[in-house]
């Protein structure tokens, strides 16, 4: 069975795996169709991903169908189309028995901590397929990617009363755009990419923008433009040290800060500058259950579009020819999916 392999920094191989085993009680084999390819598989196959070790398939953004069930799974059918909830947590732990299973001190997130999804088929927990009868197989490989940006939105608790600054507008960034706009608030985007601001204004009609330059020392160059006009909440969505540790400066008093983004870098910033101002600092990590049918509701009702998404595709075959070219922004890349079948 064809599979593709992260097997170091900068270097993908198509290799041969056994076939799966047949699903056991609570299990689902399935067939992968698409992948969608994120920043955390961007930064594994750069090797800059802190919870990523090598060798591994990668594979957490994926529409899949279901072609075997185990004993004891009821909510699914064989045939069904299917979005994967990647995160496996264990249910017994701190975290899982206060409903947070997405800080699982046990957690596997397929294709990051364990092998993913992008080989032909494979067997998952069925309680983290969650079924669509309506959303194409594009759709439901997106609707891992608008979860991250659901929960960092509800972590923020924008409201319609607030003003917001989102930093950086890639595919992270955009995710959470799409429950930011929801709430009401009034929305500003940050970004040192100039097309993918231009997206934002297209696609979103939100013209309050920043351009930031790449020559610019963190984000401390960019205040010229904000130093009388601080914003309720700000969401970093870079993963970029340099970034992170400048959004700071952003915030108003009695504001809310959030980091989606992640990286293995130091974050640093003196403590008067969240002190004086009562800053609440949060971080956002992957998604909850609810989160999935929550989106696929939003897609299945057009409040969510996600065609203007992918701008980018290639096949099982090509992957290891095209991937390179999806790390690079120059590129135009907002999302690259990978089709299989």
């Amino acid at each position: 069975m064809r599979a593709i392999q992260i097997a170091a920094p900068k270097e993908l191989k198509l290799i041969e795996i056994p076939e799966p085993d047949a699903p056991g009680t609570g299990m689902a084999l399935v067939r992968t169709h698409r992948m969608g390819v994120c920043g955390t598989d961007v930064s594994c196959y750069l090797g800059k991903f802190p919870f990523f070790d090598f060798p591994r398939i990668p594979g957490h953004e994926l529409g899949v169908e279901v072609l075997a069930l185990g004993p004891g799974v009821e909510h699914l059918s064989v045939g069904d189309r299917c979005s994967v909830e990647p995160y496996m947590n264990c249910g017994t732990c701190y975290a899982c028995r206060k409903g947070a299973g997405n800080c699982c001190t046990q957690l596997k997130v397929i294709g990051v901590m364990m092998d993913g999804g992008l080989c032909d088929r494979f067997v998952v927990r069925a309680d983290k397929l969650h079924p669509s009868k309506r959303l194409t197989m594009d759709q439901l490989a997106l609707v891992e990617t608008l979860a991250i940006g659901c929960h960092a939105c509800q972590r923020s608790n924008a409201s319609r009363q607030d003003r917001v600054l989102l930093i950086g507008a890639g595919p992270i960034g955009i995710a959470t755009l799409e429950f930011l706009r929801l709430t009401g608030a009034e929305m500003t985007v940050m970004d040192m990419n100039a097309s993918r601001l231009d997206f934002v204004e297209q696609t979103y009609g939100i013209t309050n923008r920043i351009l930031v330059s790449p020559t610019d020392s963190g984000l401390d160059a960019a205040k010229r433009y904000t130093e009388q006009d601080l914003y309720d909440v700000v969401i970093d969505a870079t993963g970029n040290p340099y970034s992170m540790s400048g959004a700071l400066q952003f915030v108003a008093p009695t504001g809310r800060l959030v980091y989606v983004g992640i990286t293995q870098e130091q974050i640093s910033f003196k403590h008067p500058a969240l002190h004086r101002p009562e800053v609440s600092l949060l971080a956002s990590r992957n998604a909850l259950p609810k989160d999935f049918p929550y989106i696929i509701g939003l897609i299945e009702s057009g409040t969510i579009r996600t065609d203007p998404w992918i701008t980018h595709r290639t096949g099982f075959e090509e992957v290891v020819r095209d991937f390179d070219s999806f790390t690079r922004p120059e590129t135009g890349v907002l999302k690259a999916v990978i089709e299989l079948v």
